[in-house]
């Protein structure tokens, strides 16, 4: 984990291929499929470049579109391993229903699949490193499949610009804070994919729970959870609130960040407020999540946890099949 950290910029160096190109049907409207930390790339590209229309689907099959409306998606099915249950369905119902796919996957199945029928498919380098922090890669590879070679040409330049080890001391300053504490993360709607990123980086890499929400929703509903008395305050003690601002985000989503800190801290609760700075939006997505891979990295250090695997997970598959 530490490595592939440490190692997180050199993944923008990547040149990903659409392997059979003759196949590929490129619609200029897309349908990403994929669970876990192979969607999550996606998830950035929807908040870093919304004008490319992005729909992403988490389930088994396709979303519940008309034919007519699924013929003018190009259907991209995402999965790191190349064996996701969920995306190898998808892929089952797209072909029965003769849509244009593309594959992105490091092997497994799918990529078998995709070479067996000659299916267009661009495969991601083959590493030990878990989906999550592959998210260089699997941005490369879905700008490819846009046919966004001006993006493409941006990203590189983070492989120099990008130096993950200058925010590790910050990680490790953080992970101090949040000890025994469960954290919630708060940012604006249009920084979602930040926020549900840290969040899971500290379920996978630290297992510990974590949760996240956005403004403003959640002052009309889940901040009254944390308005304590005496009779709820020991429900809410364990809490540690990290928001996550935007000097872009709209001046009113920046005042209701300021006000909920004031009224969290009267209320006893620690919040921690983090800046999210950065010359380009990818450079500001990506220095902020590389801090939430330290603080997860180092909050497993503190619990004496493994920080790679996800065992769990590897145990609820078997016990599906």
């Amino acid at each position: 984990m530490e490595e592939s950290i440490r190692n997180f910029a050199k993944q923008f160096s990547y040149i990903p291929e659409i392997i059979n190109a003759h196949a590929f049907k490129n619609h200029g409207r897309f349908i990403i499929v994929g669970m876990g930390g192979s969607h999550l790339s996606a998830d950035i590209l929807k908040m870093a470049r919304p004008e490319i229309p992005i729909y992403i689907h988490k389930d088994y099959g396709l979303p519940g579109f008309n034919t007519r409306e699924l013929e003018k998606q190009t259907i991209i099915l995402s999965s790191y391993s190349g064996n996701t249950e969920e995306v190898a369905d998808s892929l089952t119902c797209a072909l029965e229903k003769k849509l244009a796919v593309l594959i992105i996957a490091a092997g497994g199945t799918l990529l078998g699949r995709a070479k067996k029928y000659s299916l267009p498919y661009i495969q991601l380098p083959q590493t030990d490193i878990q989906p999550r922090m592959a998210l260089g890669y699997s941005l490369r590879a879905l700008l490819k499949a846009f046919g966004d070679e001006e993006t493409l040409k941006k990203t590189e330049g983070l492989v120099e610009t990008l130096h993950p080890d200058i925010f590790e001391n910050g990680g490790k300053i953080l992970a101090k804070k949040i000890q025994e504490k469960v954290p919630i993360i708060y940012s604006s709607g249009g920084n979602v994919a930040v926020a549900l990123n840290w969040k899971i980086k500290f379920n996978e890499t630290a297992k510990i729970p974590a949760f996240y929400n956005i403004f403003p929703e959640l002052n009309h509903n889940e901040m009254t959870g944390f308005d304590t008395r005496e009779s709820t305050r020991k429900l809410s003690e364990h809490f540690y609130f990290i928001l996550l601002k935007d000097a872009g985000d709209h001046p009113q989503i920046l005042k209701r960040m300021s006000v909920l800190e004031k009224l969290l801290k009267e209320r006893g609760r620690p919040v921690e407020v983090l800046e999210l700075a950065g010359d380009t939006i990818f450079k500001k997505i990506f220095t902020s999540l590389l801090l939430a891979d330290w603080t997860a990295y180092y909050s497993a250090r503190h619990y004496g946890i493994e920080p790679e695997q996800v065992p769990m997970v590897e145990e609820f598959k078997k016990l599906i099949k």
